[in-house]
């Protein structure tokens, strides 16, 4: 007798997150892979293949299989998935319905590729979510409502602004490069005004650590010790660096998903534009960490915007609720 089993992945740049109904999210982990050039054998996924960012020798190569929200290596995402299955599963003797989550703006042939690299990976039907409409269930917004929301969900890879009513994207805009393009601005910042060259893992840190969307006057800044490598003697060097010049690095690549922000609102329908004052901006997504990001889009907008609970569980909830809920949510479902 084979047992039904539902299971939901968010399948994101940066992070992997596994949902399986009736248990809740049961992994989280980092969409690394290590493997060999030799060969292509995978050595490490997840966060044994993180640890080695920036670390490998010449025969291997550790990266992230997605670019900009969609897979850039097809056979190494769909070792990954397979592996990121087994992991939360662990038993395959269950049929595994999937709910995958992709981006909005994804094509015929993006989609078709992630189906397949889920089946090869062992799911028995695959069945696809918007990733700003699983975002939007995930922060329990009533997207079946016929009233306007705007949820912005900054991930690693993309920023994907969308405005919802009836259960489906009224408008919507997909920003390349978001928590990625914040690394790689401070990377550069690091180079360029303390001759500092990190890798992106510190890059990583330094944002988690002191980064910030909005500085306040009055707020107390804070201070970090970064150790890197020096531009010009090449041997190794620890600077002291501000919370405020981190912040300086990361206006350019916040203007950008602000102007995809007002681009969304400046095609929204006056109605609908009319309840997302009322309603305010709700930000989701692993990049919605960073502080005060909700203040960003307050301040250079002027509406209201909010962070919603746990940014980075949004979408792998809301795609959760959809694969426990599929007659619910068919609407939203691809």
């Amino acid at each position: 007798m084979t047992f039904q089993r539902q299971v939901a992945i968010d399948l994101g740049t940066a992070n992997t997150l596994v949902y399986i109904a009736g248990k809740g999210i049961v992994l989280n982990e980092p969409t690394v892979v290590a493997y060999s050039i030799e060969n292509r054998q995978i050595l490490a996924v997840g966060d044994d293949a993180r640890q080695m960012l920036g670390r490998t020798p010449g025969s291997i190569i550790a990266s992230r299989p997605l670019k900009d929200g969609v897979i850039a290596d097809y056979s190494i995402t769909e070792a990954m998935i397979s592996y990121f299955l087994k992991k939360a599963i662990k038993d395959f003797t269950f049929r595994v319905d999937l709910m995958i989550s992709v981006p909005g703006g994804s094509t015929q042939v993006e989609k078709r590729a992630v189906v397949s690299a889920c089946k090869s990976a062992g799911a028995t039907d695959v069945y696809l979510i918007e990733e700003p409409l699983a975002a939007a269930i995930g922060a329990r917004i009533p997207i079946s409502q016929a009233s306007g929301h705007m949820i912005v969900n900054i991930g690693g890879g993309t920023a994907e602004v969308a405005v919802i009513s009836l259960g489906q994207l009224v408008v919507y805009r997909s920003v390349r490069g978001a928590g990625t393009k914040l690394d790689e601005a401070i990377i550069q910042h690091m180079r360029k005004k303390y001759n500092l060259i990190i890798g992106e893992r510190t890059a990583e840190d330094i944002k988690i650590k002191i980064g910030n969307a909005y500085l306040e006057s009055a707020s107390e800044e804070k201070t970090i010790e970064v150790k890197g490598r020096d531009f010009q003697t090449g041997l190794p060097k620890i600077v002291k660096v501000s919370e405020r010049a981190v912040s300086e690095s990361l206006q350019k690549p916040l203007k950008v998903i602000l102007d995809g922000v007002k681009e969304v609102l400046s095609l929204t329908p006056p109605e609908l534009a009319s309840d997302i004052v009322d309603r305010g901006i709700v930000v989701s997504g692993g990049t919605g960490l960073l502080r005060n990001i909700d203040k960003y889009f307050s301040h250079n907008i002027g509406v209201a915007a909010f962070t919603a609970e746990e940014p980075l569980f949004c979408v792998i909830r809301g795609a959760g609720m959809a694969i426990e809920n599929l007659n619910s949510y068919k609407e939203a479902i691809r």
